[in-house]
């Protein structure tokens, strides 16, 4: 299955927009046919790593699902799709006229408590984190998805050595989902370097979704997501951690957008 991407005006990247709907329905297409898949999310971090990063572009544009995670990624999609830009028939497609562009923002907490509704799957992995988050987790997914095998490893001080020791156990359990959470852009490095040797699976990069699902870290409430403020949410948690994304580091995707576009006028 290859869903269309699209482009995202100004920000000079692409998606496959989609809402809790089309992705379980594209997930269940996965697991039938039973190949190596990558499902990302595109906000304005990884835009600024994809224009900063070459290995790091090469592999969101080598992946299967791009998702909208980030409300000025998904407002410009937006905008995009209402001058006519990316229009397809059809409820749940990409892009789609008839679902109001909210429902295609898909953080990870958004759609994984939609995994339950997948056909067949019986075998998840759960990879980041610290040992308590990540138990609870994997207690959770148990809960989402009854019946399957749900089994985790967490991912604190990420080195060579864990590394490879997660690289053998995700061949020993030959998982169909797997879920990695160890940030930005430290997730997607892993799988760029592990996955031609990893088993066939579905591999999520879900940052910090594990906490989250686990509860250790609180969710923005829903309505603040539907304004684009969950930034001053996190802000005001983990000020530290959040402030240099939330004050700096838009200066910084601002330069590469400028640079780009000098070089696309020379």
């Amino acid at each position: 299955m290859t869903l269309q991407r699209q482009p995202i005006p100004v920000l000079g990247v692409d998606a496959t927009p989609l809402d809790v709907e089309g992705l379980t329905a594209v997930l269940n297409g996965y697991l039938a046919d039973g190949a190596t898949r990558t499902v990302v999310g595109h906000n304005l971090h990884s835009v600024t790593l994809f224009h900063s990063e070459p290995q790091f572009r090469k592999f969101y544009e080598n992946s299967d699902v791009v998702l909208l995670d980030g409300a000025p990624v998904l407002w410009l999609w937006g905008r995009g799709r209402q001058k006519g830009g990316n229009e397809k028939p059809g409820s749940g497609t990409p892009g789609s006229k008839t679902t109001p562009v909210m429902d295609y923002r898909l953080g990870s907490t958004d759609w994984i408590p939609a995994l339950g509704r997948l056909d067949g799957l019986h075998r998840i992995a759960v990879i980041g984190a610290g040992a308590a988050a990540n138990a609870k987790a994997v207690a959770k997914l148990r809960a989402i998805v009854p019946g399957a095998t749900v089994s985790g490893m967490p991912g604190e001080d990420w080195n060579p050595e864990l590394e490879e020791k997660a690289a053998a156990w995700l061949a020993e359990l030959q998982p169909q989902l797997v879920l990695i959470g160890l940030g930005m852009p430290l997730q997607e490095e892993v799988l760029w370097r592990r996955l031609p040797a990893l088993p066939p699976a579905i591999y999520c990069a879900v940052g910090g979704a594990i906490e989250q699902i686990a509860g250790i870290q609180k969710l923005a409430p829903r309505w603040l997501g539907r304004l684009g403020l969950e930034w001053a949410w996190r802000l005001l948690l983990h000020p530290r951690r959040v402030a240099y994304r939330v004050f700096g580091e838009p200066w910084v995707l601002l330069a590469l957008l400028v640079r780009r576009w000098l070089r696309g006028q020379a």
